[in-house]
């Protein structure tokens, strides 16, 4: 086997190359590096600027204040809010999973007439912003509010998902379900025996941005929820930030809080989406 040329690098240029990936790397890293320090430091040097930096005086005191700060009927319960969004956030990815797979399933290999057409119109809607439609959705579904089903189902459907499993499963050679379907099998069995298996790295990366977004969404429960018991964990760190005086550790502290389940679950996924390229690499 022959490389060409052009493709070799010499040990410089990977130097070089490193050491860029490195800086950036290192540039990229320094709000989350100024998030978890400030979060386990007294509120008055958080703000200090670079000072900021420097790990003096660190303790936990911040991350129980915040507990305990919400641990009650009049300002509501932190671990409510923390499991009003897990519970949000599973629905809408794992109906989501299940919704957009088999959309685009029905796009990419099923023959019906229109099919193209419909393909078209959900690449559309791709470019339509959500804040477009939130009035009209508000006052659709205005009877609605102050409920976890409101607050789910406008986001289970999505375009971008469609597309996402779309060009993956085109890429499946329409051999392998052939095969299935001369043994017997119909689009359904095809679908979840034979396509699902094979889409491992597609289920890892749908799964990571619908869980990124829905764990991060502000504007709908701003507009849709009032209610402290229904209340998402994002919403509520507003309104935990809008008291006064602000207390920037205790601020900092709840951050730290509403990232680590993003980081847990972004880790199981890639290491779903990693074992799914590997294999897809050895039955190639």
């Amino acid at each position: 086997m022959t490389t060409h040329p052009g493709l070799t690098r010499t040990p410089l240029r990977r130097f070089l190359d490193y050491a860029v990936l490195s800086v950036l790397a290192f540039i990229f890293v320094l709000p989350v590096l100024y998030l978890l320090i400030g979060s386990l430091k007294p509120s008055d040097e958080v703000l200090n600027g670079l000072s900021g930096f420097l790990p003096t005086h660190l303790s936990f005191d911040n991350y129980s204040n915040v507990l305990s700060s919400l641990n009650s009927d009049s300002t509501g319960y932190f671990w409510r809010f923390m499991g009003t969004s897990l519970l949000l956030a599973f629905v809408v990815v794992t109906g989501g999973l299940f919704v957009n797979s088999m959309a685009a399933y029905g796009l990419s290999r099923l023959k019906w007439r229109g099919r193209n057409a419909v393909f078209t119109l959900i690449l559309l809607l791709m470019l339509v912003p959500f804040e477009s439609v939130a009035v009209p959705l508000f006052y659709m579904y205005n009877d609605q509010r102050n409920t976890l089903f409101i607050q789910a189902i406008p986001f289970i459907a999505n375009a971008f998902s469609v597309y996402q499993f779309h060009t993956f499963f085109r890429s499946i050679p329409p051999s392998i379900e052939e095969a299935a379907r001369i043994d017997g099998a119909g689009p359904w069995r095809t679908f979840f025996a034979i396509v699902v298996p094979m889409s491992k790295p597609a289920f890892a990366s749908v799964a990571i941005l619908t869980f990124l977004t829905q764990w991060g969404s502000f504007l709908w429960p701003v507009l849709m929820v009032s209610d402290p018991s229904v209340r998402p964990l994002p919403l509520e760190m507003s309104v935990f930030q809008a008291q006064l005086p602000p207390d920037w550790g205790q601020i900092l502290a709840f951050g730290v809080l509403l990232v680590l389940p993003v980081l847990i679950v972004s880790a199981f996924f890639q290491r779903w989406f990693v074992q799914g390229v590997a294999s897809s690499a050895v039955k190639g």
